[in-house]
């Protein structure tokens, strides 16, 4: 790895769009050689009466995670924001997470950059540096029982939520486990990820945490991670 990350600063950068821009994505990312990638499936938030009434169906979400160094990560969203026109309403949404620590195996695969990425900074403009620098985002993950996603989405919409995606898991349960701790065995969990601005952060949780929260009907557990830099909440 050359001097530009001598501070060996890693970055998770994770895009969630539309399922018809998945293959633009891929090929943005093929096109940039990212070493290492995950693709899964999800759902948009958008509320089951409005998703009906505009006859949309489901409305699928495809999501990316890939890790990569900080100043290549930094390189990567900005083109993701123009290849797939990050800017335009409900078309996605990228954002870059910190990583505190990695495998080896995994510092060595990021580590190798292809010869043509070995001058990838100065193609950033200072102002945008700045702008990437100064960004304060956070991303509030809720964990709810199956069911409750509307429920989040209408708490954490008025202060601050633009939108949200869902991600449905099922929990691993050891039934002599969740007794002593009492709590009630609900498998099928649905995970609610919202990137949102960091002085909403606390009141979404708070107003998440007051409808859906560990004592409700929802048994939901909040948390949420700080967030470097975000294309698409404009």
């Amino acid at each position: 790895m050359d001097s530009r990350n001598r501070s060996g600063e890693f970055q998770m950068v994770v895009l969630i769009v539309s399922a018809k821009l998945a293959d633009k994505a891929i090929q943005l990312f093929q096109k940039e050689n990212v070493p290492i990638q995950y693709q899964f499936q999800a759902n948009g938030t958008a509320s089951s009466e409005i998703v009906a009434m505009l006859g949309l169906g489901n409305v699928g979400k495809t999501v990316f995670l890939s890790m990569m160094p900080k100043d290549f990560a930094w390189e990567v969203m900005e083109k993701l924001k123009k290849g797939l026109r990050l800017v335009r309403s409900n078309s996605g949404i990228v954002f870059s997470l910190p990583l505190s620590s990695s495998s080896n195996r995994l510092l060595k695969i990021m580590g190798k950059l292809p010869d043509n990425k070995k001058s990838m900074l100065p193609a950033i403009r200072e102002k945008d540096v700045r702008r990437m620098a100064d960004s304060k985002y956070a991303l509030i993950l809720v964990i709810v029982d199956q069911g409750f996603c509307d429920d989040v989405m209408e708490a954490a919409r008025p202060s601050g939520a633009l939108g949200g995606t869902v991600f449905n898991s099922r929990r691993l349960v050891n039934e002599e486990t969740m007794k002593l701790w009492g709590i009630s065995i609900h498998p099928e969990r649905e995970i609610i990820a919202i990137v949102a601005e960091e002085s909403n952060r606390l009141p979404i949780m708070k107003a998440v945490g007051e409808k859906c929260g560990v004592h409700s009907d929802a048994k939901g557990v909040l948390l949420s991670l700080p967030v470097d830099y975000a294309i698409g909440l404009e």
